[in-house]
């Protein structure tokens, strides 16, 4: 055990390599609107996005859920679209109707985004990040995120998220050439945003592609594939220690490719994974985490602390990370998830 990764370190440990009882455990979505304390801080911000850029109140927000359940890791609290806030697409959230942007919809549009002008609204999240690294919990690992080129691009050229990410698919489609440059814009900004993240005290990684599911083989391998794995080299070579995690949600049997093909330290699992797929291939490779059904933490009772008996019965000789299968619901009763660390902690301690 080396000097960076202390024994209290349970997240770094197992992404390391070495399996641990009971798994280290946090959750997506930890710091949000189920919590009334969150609630109370976002009516203080103004807007999401101010939240967002608030050094001090999105520092506030990451720490609550460390205070209420003392998670093994606190993830920044942002939003994947900041990155292209920063690039200069107007960014904005509607109350129940999530985000809107200004959407792309041509390749003459690709000229509005700025890869120079982004430093400003990035500095305010590295702010976030360095406070968290000095007020977080020793044992508390501090995860930095962004979202991945393919999920981000969709929102940017639809303007909103679509349950079928039609307009990029269409778009990538007819104009390989323009997407493409959509792409590689957002690796090169997001290699940059993750970078400046790791340089301020985050610990681990984070890649969202919340909508890998929605594409065929081939545009899986171009549009998923390959534009992480650019991230993940590149990120790896400015920051050789640095673990990263992706989470391809709705991936499903391309996932063993994915963990393949991109060179991530740990993949997340959404809740149509099957355990024995993450216990019998994925685990061969990386460290897995997730795949709780959210919904489970909802209804709590012997419904949740079945699940999580079977999860952990599966994978608890492995290296695995206790997750969901997605974010915590905003129904979601936090005194469910204080049983949910109590039934994951109540293993033999390591």
């Amino acid at each position: 055990m080396t000097a960076s990764t202390p024994l209290d370190r349970r997240l770094l440990r197992v992404l390391g390599g070495e399996p641990l009882l009971p798994p280290p455990i946090w959750l997506m979505r930890q710091a949000g609107r189920y919590l009334p304390e969150y609630r109370a801080t976002r009516a203080q911000a103004g807007s999401f996005l101010d939240l967002c850029y608030n050094p001090a109140l999105a520092a506030e927000v990451t720490l609550q859920p460390i205070r209420r359940y003392g998670f093994d890791a606190a993830i920044l609290f942002s939003d994947i679209l900041v990155v292209p806030d920063a690039l200069g697409q107007s960014v904005s959230f509607r109350e129940g109707e999530g985000p809107r942007l200004d959407p792309l919809q041509t390749p003459a549009d690709l000229s509005r985004l700025r890869a120079d002008a982004t430093r400003p609204k990035f500095d305010r999240v590295f702010e976030t990040v360095a406070r968290l690294r000095q007020d977080l919990p020793r044992e508390t690992t501090l995860i930095g995120f962004c979202g991945a080129p393919w999920t981000v691009a969709t929102y940017m050229v639809a303007g909103r998220g679509t349950p079928d990410q039609a307009d990029a698919r269409l778009w990538a489609y007819r104009d390989r050439a323009s997407f493409q440059a959509l792409v590689d814009l957002l690796c090169d900004v997001s290699i940059d945003y993750l970078s400046g993240q790791v340089r301020a005290g985050a610990e681990v990684l984070q890649i969202f592609d919340s909508w890998a599911g929605s594409l065929p083989d081939a545009e899986f391998a171009r549009w998923v594939l390959a534009p992480t794995q650019r991230l993940v080299t590149a990120l790896k070579g400015r920051h050789p220690s640095i673990p990263i995690i992706g989470f391809p949600r709705g991936a499903g049997l391309k996932l063993a490719s994915y963990v393949a093909a991109t060179g991530v330290d740990g993949v997340s699992c959404d809740t149509s994974i099957p355990l024995a797929v993450m216990r019998d291939e994925l685990n061969m490779r990386v460290t897995v985490q997730g795949n709780l059904d959210p919904l489970l933490l909802v209804i709590g009772g012997a419904a949740l602390a079945a699940r999580v008996r079977e999860i952990l019965g599966a994978l608890s000789s492995r290296r695995f990370i206790f997750n969901l299968g997605h974010g915590i619901l905003p129904e979601t009763p936090p005194e469910t998830v204080a049983a949910l660390v109590d039934l994951v902690r109540g293993q033999r301690s390591q």
